[in-house]
């Protein structure tokens, strides 16, 4: 079987069989298109067979990539071959899976982007108008960062998705695992005032809408996470001055504020929906500086200069 062979077949399992997200296909599809490309370069511009992957191929072909790549992508394109080959043994087409030899590059995780409660606070209100798309910018800022929402799982909602009278909504997450967020009275707010008038956001040469999409982009259609990104930066800007402002950085301040504010590190894990605590761990770090705050604003000790201990 030839590589390319082998990819496609992977692929199709992951979508058919494992029901991989969208996203998660076409990003190891790409990550696969990089080693099937060097490796036809280094095979006389002919795709190799499967089994003459080896480690010294895999091991050039990283240190290749590494050129133009961030470290988090290496490791996340070493993973994804060595799933296709595991795959592959599993199927008796390949002798062994040589990429579990390869050690894993080392990724340094940064701490989360977030801001702090009034920044957070001018950012969603800056949608203040009472035009169609200004609410539903409103209950989408809402959303982001009350509920701490990723951005492709605010894009997926329907209008079903959303209980008004019970302060929740269903949200289809990673795997497509479902979970239960709940709304906060402000975000209930907004989003009575944009179903007030979602209707009349539709496309405006047909009058076509999406019936089922619970946000609606300017014609009428589900909109989409780019232009979600798009709105977090314009008014990340606008409201705290932050043009690099993303969506994301929403979803990490809805948990830094929560655990700042004494939850449980258990329930936060469950609100955003990851699959492990260690994931949530990284918010952890602000404890620790408010930790800090506290004792340099309180505590007398902080409060002593150097000199007050020195001996005349």
């Amino acid at each position: 079987m030839t590589l390319n062979d082998a990819v496609s077949g992977y692929l199709a399992f992951l979508e058919n069989e494992r029901r991989a997200p969208k996203n998660t296909v076409s990003s190891y599809g790409f990550d696969f298109a990089t080693l099937q490309r060097f490796a036809t370069l280094r095979n006389d511009g002919v795709c190799p067979e499967l089994d003459a992957l080896d480690v010294f191929l895999l091991r050039s072909w990283l240190g290749h990539i590494t050129r133009n790549h961030a470290t988090s992508s290496v490791a996340r394109m070493l993973a994804a071959v060595r799933g296709l080959l595991r795959w592959a043994h599993q199927r008796k087409l390949v002798a062994s899976n040589v990429a579990e030899l390869i050690e894993t590059p080392r990724v340094r995780r940064d701490l989360p982007t977030f801001l702090t409660v009034d920044a957070a606070k001018e950012v969603v209100e800056t949608p203040s108008q009472s035009s169609p798309l200004a609410l539903r910018d409103r209950a989408v800022l809402e959303l982001l960062y009350g509920s701490g929402l990723r951005v492709s799982e605010l894009t997926a909602m329907d209008l079903a998705d959303v209980a008004l009278d019970d302060a929740s909504a269903r949200v289809t997450g990673k795997g497509d695992k479902q979970r239960v967020v709940p709304l906060g009275s402000k975000c209930i707010e907004a989003f009575v005032a944009y179903l007030k008038v979602r209707p009349q956001i539709v496309n405006s040469k047909t009058g076509d809408q999406d019936p089922k999409a619970l946000f609606l982009s300017v014609r009428g259609l589900r909109l989409g996470v780019r232009a979600v990104q798009t709105m977090v930066h314009a008014y990340g800007a606008l409201g705290a001055g932050r043009a690099d402002l993303h969506p994301h950085a929403l979803r990490h301040t809805c948990a830094t504020h929560m655990l700042t504010e004494g939850a449980d590190l258990r329930a936060i894990q469950e609100l955003l929906g990851h699959a492990s605590v260690a994931t949530t761990e990284r918010y952890t770090h602000v404890s620790v500086e408010h930790i800090l705050r506290v004792y340099d604003a309180s505590h007398p000790l902080a409060k002593k200069r150097p000199s007050d201990s020195e001996e005349p």
